[in-house]
């Protein structure tokens, strides 16, 4: 398993000179944020996009996941969306996540994480965001498929699937073996779940993990590692005892004001749990 620190907490800084930080602190990985100000698709070019792999290559750094969540570029955190009533604020979505898919493709990225449908829109029922979410998936399926990036969905508090009980059946209906679940610790225990629990219960389906902390009142807000109530030891034990093969990633965009601080505290904090439980030499 790689370890890699995502650039959404580096946004004050261009992309490449994240990495360069990034390695320092110590991580082998990096998590891309795919919007601006960093790896917006329609920013970059073929000529671009050797950079940024000579980039991760000079430092050394493994692309753990692209980020394709947010869209500040054209929108916010959740919109556009899979389940917006209009087509063409969908087609956005669709399109950025197809350019996703193709850039991992070309800088060596085995998947790409999207949000989870998003916010349910006013008059719009859940059977129908529903039909809206699976029509969105229907349209990049094949492309990951025939470029084998994995497209996980990674459940969020507030949007149209966060718990265990709404992303199972989603993930398990589609049938399709390159779909699957970015894991954010923290989000399943904003959502009043035990992460260990819900873990292995959706094991089968998840393709990477996110990790932070959260405080004790479960409010949507990421810290850094240590500060606040999340059982690391129990929750890496859990991925540990799985036999979960593929990367993790700390996600700390709140402290875009001090990243390398909260990273370095983070990575020293969570070290000693991850050799213990196993997923660090």
């Amino acid at each position: 398993m790689i370890f890699g620190y995502s650039t959404n907490a580096f946004v004050k800084f261009p992309l490449l000179d994240s990495f360069d930080r990034i390695a320092r602190l110590g991580f082998a990985g990096v998590e891309i944020m795919c919007d601006q100000p960093h790896l917006y698709p329609p920013e970059y070019d073929a000529a671009r996009l050797a950079e940024v792999k000579a980039a991760l290559e000079k430092n050394g750094l493994t692309p753990t996941n692209l980020n394709s969540f947010t869209l500040f570029a054209v929108g916010d955190t959740y919109l556009p969306s899979w389940i917006e009533p209009e087509a063409e604020r969908r087609k956005i979505r669709v399109d950025h996540t197809l350019a996703c898919l193709d850039i991992a493709s070309r800088i060596g990225c085995a998947n790409i994480s999207v949000p989870p449908g998003g916010p349910l829109p006013a008059g719009m029922t859940r059977q129908e965001a529903l039909r809206l979410f699976h029509a969105g998936m229907d349209q990049v399926i094949p492309r990951a498929e025939e470029l084998d990036v994995r497209l996980l969905i990674e459940p969020e508090p507030n949007l149209l699937m966060e718990r265990t009980a709404e992303i199972k059946p989603f993930v398990a209906e589609i049938q399709a073996p390159i779909v699957g679940i970015n894991f954010d610790i923290g989000h399943f225990f904003c959502a009043g779940e035990d992460p260990a629990s819900a873990f292995e219960e959706l094991f089968p389906w998840i393709g990477h993990i996110h990790i932070e902390d959260i405080a004790p009142t479960r409010e949507h807000n990421h810290l850094i590692a240590g500060l606040g109530a999340i059982d690391f030891p129990a929750v890496l034990r859990a991925i540990k005892q799985c036999g979960y093969r593929y990367d993790m990633s700390l996600e700390l965009y709140p402290y875009t004001d001090r990243p390398e601080e909260a990273g370095r505290q983070s990575l020293e904090y969570l070290l000693p749990i991850l050799k213990e439980a196993g997923l660090a030499a």
